[in-house]
C-alpha cells in the first residue's frame, strides 16, 4: 500500500495534558468600565467619537461579567473547560497607568483566577489586549513613547507578583500587528491615526516593551510559560506564476515574519527593513535595542487564527490599501486592498467565507502551525480561533451547527498538525460567552454560550449554552478522539 507521507495512517492523539481552553479580553465582556476605581482606557473613550462602532455600541455594560464571573466560570466548569484565556485591564490595576495598586482591581482577578482554579482550569492571563489607560496615551501618547516600555514592564510585574504563584501560562501582547495596523495603519482603532512611519515606530516600542516584560517575568515567575499572542494570515499565491509566489513571499514577510522574527528571534526581516527604509519609514532603532530584542526568549508562540489569504503581484501603480473593513455581516462587502509594488489581495476560488468576508480554511491553520514550528522551534498556544455567525435564538435554543462544523475541521487540522510533528500545547477558541466584538457590536457573535442581549435592547443577558457548548463538553471529554 502506498502512502502519501502527510496524510497519517492513524493521526497522534491529542496529548494528555492538553490545553483544550477558550478565551475572552476585558473590554469585551466585563463592563463596569468605571467601577470600584477603574481609570478610562482608550477604547472607554473611543468608542464614544461618533461613527467609530456599529450603530455605536460601546463596553461599559458588555455581557457585565465583572459581576457574573462566579455563573461564567460555573458553566465553564460544567464544560469541563481545561483553561480559559482572559485579559486584565491595565486601568483597572492601576487607574492612570502607573502609581498607586487599586486593590479593588487586584481582588477581582485574584476572585476570578481563585474561582477558575478551584474548579481545575488553568488560568491563561493576557497582560494587554488593547486597552491601554487613556492617562498615558495623554500624557505621553502611549505606545508612540519609550516611556511606556517602563510602565508597561512594572504594570507587568505587579501581575507577576500578585498572580505568579497561581498562573502558569501568561500572553504578553495580544495581536501587536493589529492594535498597532489598525491604530496608525487603516485608523480602525484608537487613536485612528493613518501614517506609516508612525506605525513602524510604535510596532518597534511595542517590540522593545514585549521583550522588557518577558525578561522581567522569566525572574519572577522562572517556573512560568510566556509568550505573545499574533494574529497569523497564512498567505498564498494566486497560483504558480513566480510573479505572484513572489508576492506571497512579500505578503508573508511583510504581515507576519516582520512580527515573529522579532519575537523569536530578535530580528527584522532585511529584505522588508531594506524596502521600509527605501520609502524612509523605517523606525528609529537606537543602541541596545536589538541586544534587548535578542535577550527575550518566548516559551511559545501565541497564535490566533481566523483565516488564511490569497495573494497576486501587484505593480507600483497598483491597488492601494483600504481602510474599510466589513462590519456589517453583510457578505461581499469588502473592498479590493493591496500595497503598491509589494503584493495585492485576491480572492480564494477552494475557499468559502463567512458573512463577514472572513475565509474559512482549517487546513490553513494546519499550515501555519507547520510554518511556526519550521521557522522557529517553539511551542504553538493557539490562542484564539472561532466563528463569528449571526445566531438565532428559538424555542429557547441555539442550533449553531455552523460553528461546530468551523472548530471540528479546526481541531481537526490542528490533530493533523500535531501528527506531522508539530507540539501544540492547547486550543482556546473564541470566545467563550458572546461578547462585544470590537467594532461589530453584539450582532456578529463567537461564543460556546449565547448571552440575550443585543445592541437596540436592554434584554436581562441570561447565559444560554449553545449546541457547540455541548459539543465541546463531549470533545473534551474524549480528549479530541471524538470530534
Amino acid at each position: 500500500m502506498e502512502v502519501n507521507e502527510m496524510e497519517h495512517v492513524n493521526r497522534t492523539s491529542f496529548p494528555k495534558d492538553f490545553l483544550w481552553g477558550s478565551a475572552s479580553a476585558a473590554y469585551q465582556i466585563e463592563g463596569a468600565w468605571d467601577e470600584d476605581g477603574k481609570g478610562p482606557s482608550v477604547w472607554d473613550n473611543y468608542v464614544r467619537i461618533p461613527g467609530t462602532t456599529f450603530e455605536g455600541t460601546n463596553g461599559d455594560v458588555a455581557v457585565d461579567h465583572y459581576h457574573r464571573y462566579k455563573e461564567d466560570v460555573q458553566l465553564m466548569a460544567d464544560m469541563g473547560l481545561k483553561a480559559y484565556r482572559f485579559s486584565v485591564a491595565w486601568s483597572r490595576i492601576l487607574p492612570t497607568g502607573k502609581g498607586e495598586v487599586n486593590e479593588a482591581g487586584i481582588a477581582f482577578y485574584d476572585n476570578l483566577i481563585n474561582e477558575l482554579i478551584k474548579h481545575h482550569i488553568e488560568p491563561v492571563l493576557t497582560l494587554y489586549h488593547w486597552d491601554i489607560p487613556q492617562a498615558l496615551f495623554d500624557e505621553y501618547g502611549g505606545w508612540e513613547s519609550r516611556q511606556v516600555i517602563d510602565d508597561f514592564t512594572n504594570y507587568s510585574k505587579i501581575l507577576f507578583e500578585r498572580f505568579g504563584d497561581r498562573v502558569k501560562y501568561w500572553v504578553s501582547l495580544n495581536e501587536q500587528n493589529i492594535f498597532v495596523g489598525m491604530g496608525y495603519g487603516t485608523a480602525l482603532h484608537p487613536p485612528k491615526v493613518q501614517d506609516m512611519k508612525r506605525m513602524y515606530q510604535v510596532n518597534h516600542i511595542a517590540n522593545l516593551a514585549n521583550a522588557s516584560v518577558i525578561n522581567a517575568f522569566h525572574e519572577i515567575v522562572p517556573t512560568g510559560k510566556i509568550g505573545p499572542s499574533f494574529a497569523y494570515t497564512p498567505h498564498y499565491p494566486v497560483d504558480t506564476d513566480p510573479k505572484n509566489v513572489l508576492a506571497a513571499e512579500n505578503a508573508e514577510e511583510l504581515n507576519s515574519y516582520f512580527w515573529m522574527d522579532v519575537y523569536a528571534n530578535g530580528r527584522y526581516p532585511s529584505s522588508i527593513l531594506k524596502n521600509l527604509e527605501e520609502k524612509g519609514i523605517a523606525p528609529q532603532i537606537e543602541d541596545g535595542d536589538m541586544e534587548l530584542l535578542r535577550s527575550a526568549k518566548p516559551d511559545f508562540m501565541g497564535v490566533n487564527y481566523y483565516q488564511s489569504a490569497t495573494v497576486a503581484h501587484n505593480p507600483i501603480d497598483g491597488v492601494t490599501q483600504s481602510s474599510e473593513m466589513n462590519t456589517t455581516g453583510k457578505k461581499g462587502t469588502s473592498k479590493e486592498t493591496g500595497i503598491p509594488g509589494v503584493y495585492k489581495k485576491v480572492v480564494n476560488p477552494y475557499v468559502k467565507t463567512t458573512n463577514w468576508d472572513w475565509t474559512i480554511d482549517p487546513e490553513g491553520l494546519r499550515i501555519a502551525l507547520r510554518r511556526i514550528n519550521s521557522r522557529y522551534d517553539l511551542p504553538i498556544l493557539i490562542t484564539e480561533n472561532g466563528l463569528g455567525e449571526f445566531d438565532k435564538l428559538e424555542n429557547g435554543k441555539i442550533n449553531d451547527s455552523y460553528r461546530i462544523d468551523y472548530l471540528q475541521n479546526h481541531a481537526s487540522a490542528i490533530r493533523d498538525a500535531i501528527s506531522d510533528g508539530v507540539t501544540v500545547l492547547g486550543y482556546c477558541t473564541w470566545s467563550f460567552t458572546d461578547l462585544l466584538s470590537w467594532l461589530n457590536g453584539y450582532q456578529k457573535r463567537y461564543g460556546f454560550v449565547y448571552v440575550d442581549r443585543d445592541v437596540s435592547d436592554d434584554a436581562p443577558m441570561t447565559r444560554i449554552p449553545k449546541e457547540s457548548y455541548y459539543w465541546y463538553q463531549h470533545v473534551i471529554e474524549t480528549n479530541g478522539e471524538e470530534l
